[in-house]
């Protein structure tokens, strides 16, 4: 079954998405793992997103996902469970962001450029990530949402782009 992304504009949904998530639990099913990871990627990359929370299809535990461009050319995947923001660089960069829970809007928001994120892999297993540019502003995103906030909570701005023109926009993009 393709799993449902939540949105703001069903009160229960939104609801669910304002809630903080519960910590993953370690020793897990590394096969239960790993169709959890499966599935939130398929609905990430279904949505044209590059990051979806664990609570944006309905689970209450901290997993996040993410795929970003690297610097060859390539995309990198990220699964990270229980994740924390360890450092934060000082002074803040407003760049735009959207949503999956919130289609169609999008607004200016503020964060760090360079971020240090602890948290495990898919095995239980420590990681740290230094991050910077968009792979950090995911990062703070999707570990927003985990603690149930939202961007537009953040946003100095929020106007929304009707789908037609988001298509229309996507297109030209795609044709330069």
């Amino acid at each position: 079954m393709e799993p449902k992304i939540l949105k703001i504009a069903d009160r229960k949904e939104e609801r669910f998405l304002r809630k903080a998530t519960k910590e993953f639990r370690f020793p897990a099913d590394p096969a239960e793992v790993k169709k959890l990871i499966e599935i939130m990627k398929k609905a990430m990359r279904k949505a044209n997103g590059v990051g979806l929370s664990a609570n944006q299809i309905g689970i209450p535990h901290k997993v996040f996902v993410a795929e970003v461009p690297d610097q060859n050319g390539g995309n990198k995947f990220y699964a990270v469970f229980n994740p924390k923001i360890e450092k934060k660089s000082s002074g803040t960069v407003d760049f735009e962001e959207g949503c999956l829970s919130v289609p169609g809007m999008f607004g200016s928001v503020p964060r760090p450029e360079k971020i240090t994120i602890s948290g495990l892999d898919k095995g239980g297993k420590p990681l740290k990530i230094k991050a910077w540019g968009l792979l950090a502003r995911v990062f703070q995103h999707e570990i927003d949402h985990l603690g149930g906030a939202l961007f537009i909570d953040k946003a100095k701005m929020i106007y929304k782009i009707p789908e037609s023109e988001r298509l229309r926009k996507k297109s030209q993009l795609a044709n330069d």
